[in-house]
């Protein structure tokens, strides 16, 4: 960079005095960092052809190489007064290219593919969704040639790298992320290169607001040692619904709760502390997700499903969902103010509307223009969720999800969420059919309308970019994203998160913690676990499979395992939630059309007697008539035979102990398994190491039941889908209710200062 080493010096030489700014060139490999003692650190890349403007003594980036000191290339303006100038240099197709959002990116090496290439070159793509990678540093090697491409660009615009939550541990056996030796000893043995932290619904069952804050600060800087700078998350739907397959991802069915942890989590991973704004360099954009709640779906279907599309309120809560959101993600107590992004979900809300009209909500004026913007004052970026402007070919393939637009054109499609307040679109390219849009717009509302329109999304979009500095400098340090993800401090902490997420719902006779005295070993049996043929929810067909849970490597470093339970001190038994058909079954010989079925909350066979005989909501161009009731129809979870092997494990055992762990999605109905546990452990997204230490009593259980476990599933069919802590709970063998914010510790029944704050109001 002799180049860039030459114009410091001479800035230096004209500076004059020692007490003005200080520039300083640091080599980084592929790029390279100029750092001000009274400016911005500015990064360019090796090979490119930026130079540096010098005003005032201070160094500033020539984006557009035209030899002069443009307003959005000054670090000193504010982003608005940026925003806005670049916003008025770009072109149809930069902007129509900027309010796209990539399809996600699974990365394999360093290097950009053709079809990534193609979307920064041709597409104008300005927002890269980042979904696997190999490693820490090749993903930052890969964002910096990302961030290369962009800066050779007309205008020089870098690239948002995005990424969906990637920080959870699923919860299966083969996730022994953190072995927690007996002596303490720390073994970051399988962590994937970045922390682990119970699922989200698992970061509620902690009830700890602090934490979500402190899992924001940590979570975040590994983003930005990746390269990303926005984050596709928190998710505030109020889980209201427990038969909903995306329960898991919400952080409670409580919309209090909900507020104050999705609150927390916008706050550590968009704040930078010490800026007089908020953001910097260590900020990441929240995405917050989905507007206006997605938890609601008629019978807990899911709108990525046509069968799902339909949003209800029955008991007329529309605004318990909104609490999170509007009391929560846009009311920060931090200088950044609210979360920089919204999403809005794919249901239709149904029956919202004062027009009647019934629409998904990334086409609807009402649920975006006039209730997001115009009631509640929203300010930031609305994308919608991914695929809503392709097409579909029935209800039960996942494919596009145009709900309430499906008959309308490519090109009116795009131009109907544009009329509804949409500044992007998720998971889509072929920008051509954007400019389209453009083009239908300038017909119907003319020609300054619509550059108006178009470049007051861009000014929006581009200030998120501002924000995070990275027009500034775009590059990280590659080793020193080995180093930050999935470092020792962040990886304990969210070990620790882990074990308080885990509940204890009953612990009959003090059978728990199986604690290790005086050099005795306690002795466990755990069964296999035979897991019969089903199906994901994207419909692909599973295979059989017979597992043991915890794997004996592992149980032995705890206990001594036996293979025969009568020389077993206490049986082991983990297990999943119910898990089966999402609410519709696809055309067979005798149903050639399909049909809807039950979502099911326990494992054996349940048929619907109880449900609705007419649907609240229905219809679709590619079904015949409007009732989507199941009633009538019997469902029985594929995996059965979790229930089946603790009732044998219980004949097996005699008397002895009987420990049950399960593995949530959703809620469940305990009456199938809880009277054959003497001990009954639940989770979301924990390590089989966390479960372990809980079982042995290297820690004490601290989680509360973010959620009620109903007593039937008549209960759940008598529910309203947007009322929460709606359901009878399921009553144990001790007298205990399964009701929120319920949870034991060796001492008994936990009450403290959460219970006290969160408990049934």
């Amino acid at each position: 960079m002799k180049r860039i080493a030459l114009l410091i010096t001479l800035a230096a030489l004209l500076c004059g005095c020692s007490h003005k700014n200080v520039l300083t060139e640091v080599p980084r490999g592929s790029y390279t960092l100029i750092e001000q003692s009274r400016g911005a650190t500015l990064g360019v890349s090796t090979h490119g052809s930026i130079k540096l403007l010098f005003r005032d003594g201070l160094a500033f980036k020539d984006l557009n190489r035209n030899g002069k000191l443009d307003r959005y290339e000054d670090w000193r303006l504010s982003t608005e007064k940026r925003a806005r100038d670049l916003a008025s240099k770009m072109t149809l197709e930069e902007i129509c290219g900027l309010m796209l959002y990539s399809s996600a990116q699974h990365l394999k090496g360093p290097e950009l593919t053709q079809g990534q290439r193609d979307m920064l070159e041709k597409d104008h793509i300005r927002h890269m969704l980042v979904a696997s990678v190999p490693d820490a540093r090749t993903a930052a090697e890969w964002s910096n040639a990302v961030q290369a491409w962009c800066e050779q660009a007309r205008l020089g615009i870098p690239s948002n790298n995005s990424s969906d939550p990637r920080n959870y541990s699923n919860g299966s056996s083969a996730i022994n992320n953190y072995r927690h030796e007996p002596d303490g000893e720390f073994d970051p043995t399988g962590t994937n290169d970045i922390s682990k932290w119970p699922r989200e619904m698992g970061m509620a069952a902690t009830f700890d607001i602090d934490l979500m804050r402190k899992h924001g600060e940590m979570v975040s800087a590994e983003y930005r040692a990746l390269g990303i700078t926005t984050a596709l998350s928190p998710q505030a739907d109020m889980a209201s619904d427990p038969r909903w397959r995306r329960f898991y991802g919400t952080f409670s069915e409580d919309p209090y709760l909900c507020r104050d942890i999705v609150r927390a989590y916008c706050e550590g991973f968009q704040n930078t502390p010490g800026s007089r704004t908020g953001w910097g360099m260590q900020s990441v954009n929240c995405m917050v997700k989905h507007w206006p709640g997605g938890g609601t779906g008629e019978g807990g279907r899911d709108a990525h499903f046509g069968m799902g599309k339909y949003a209800v309120y029955p008991g007329g809560r529309f605004d318990l969902g909104l609490i999170p959101f509007v009391e929560g993600a846009f009311k920060l107590p931090g200088k950044t103010r609210m979360a920089s992004a919204v999403m809005p979900y794919y249901t239709i809300s149904y029956g919202q509307d004062p027009s009647g009209a019934n629409v998904g909500n990334g086409f609807s004026h009402y649920i975006i223009q006039e209730l997001l913007r115009d009631r509640y004052r929203y300010e930031g970026v609305v994308c919608t969720d991914w695929g809503i402007v392709r097409g579909y070919t029935n209800v039960y393939t996942h494919e596009g999800t145009p709900w309430g637009a499906e008959l309308l054109s490519p090109a009116e499609k795009r131009l109907k969420c544009f009329e509804a307040g949409v500044d992007q679109l998720g998971g889509a390219k072929d920008n051509e059919i954007s400019m389209e849009a453009y083009h239908l717009w300038e017909e119907k509302y003319g020609k300054d309308s619509a550059r108006e329109r178009f470049e007051l999304s861009a000014r929006r979009l581009l200030t998120n970019i501002f924000n995070v500095g990275v027009f500034e400098n775009p590059y990280v340090d590659p080793d020193e994203a080995a180093r930050i993800v999935g470092c020792k401090e962040f990886v304990e902490a969210g070990y620790e998160a882990q074990l308080k997420s885990v509940i204890l719902l009953k612990n009959a006779g003090g059978v728990l913690p199986k604690i290790n005295v005086d050099g005795k070993r306690w002795k466990v049996y755990e069964p296999l676990r035979h897991v019969a043929p089903g199906l994901t929810h994207w419909q692909v067909p599973t295979p059989a499979y017979d597992e043991y849970f915890v794997s004996k490597e592992l149980l032995g470093r705890y206990f001594d395992v036996c293979d025969n339970p009568a020389e077993a001190d206490f049986a082991l038994v983990c297990i999943k939630s119910p898990v089966g058909h999402w609410g519709y079954v696809q055309p067979s010989a005798e149903y050639p059309g399909g049909h809807y079925q039950p979502i099911s909350l326990q494992w054996g066979p349940y048929t619907a007697s109880d449900a609705r005989a007419q649907s609240i909501a229905g219809g679709d161009p590619s079904e015949e008539g409007t009732n989507r009731s199941y009633r009538g129809f019997t469902e029985e979870s594929f995996n059965v035979n979790d229930m089946l092997l603790v009732q044998q494990t219980r004949a097996e055992m005699g008397d002895k102990p009987v420990v049950v762990f399960v593995a949530c999605e959703r809620p469940f109905i305990p009456a199938e398994i809880e009277p054959f546990a003497d001990a009954l452990l639940i989770g979301w997204g924990v390590s089989n190491n966390a479960l372990l230490d809980l079982v042995s009593g290297a820690a004490e259980p601290y989680g509360l039941l973010p959620c009620q476990l109903p007593a039937d599933m008549k209960t759940v069919e008598e529910q309203c889908e947007d009322v929460p802590h709606d359901m009878r709970c399921y009553t144990d063998a001790d007298g205990h209710s399964y009701d929120f914010a319920y949870g034991l510790n060796w001492k008994g029944v936990i009450k403290d200062k959460r219970t006290r704050r969160y408990g049934r109001r």
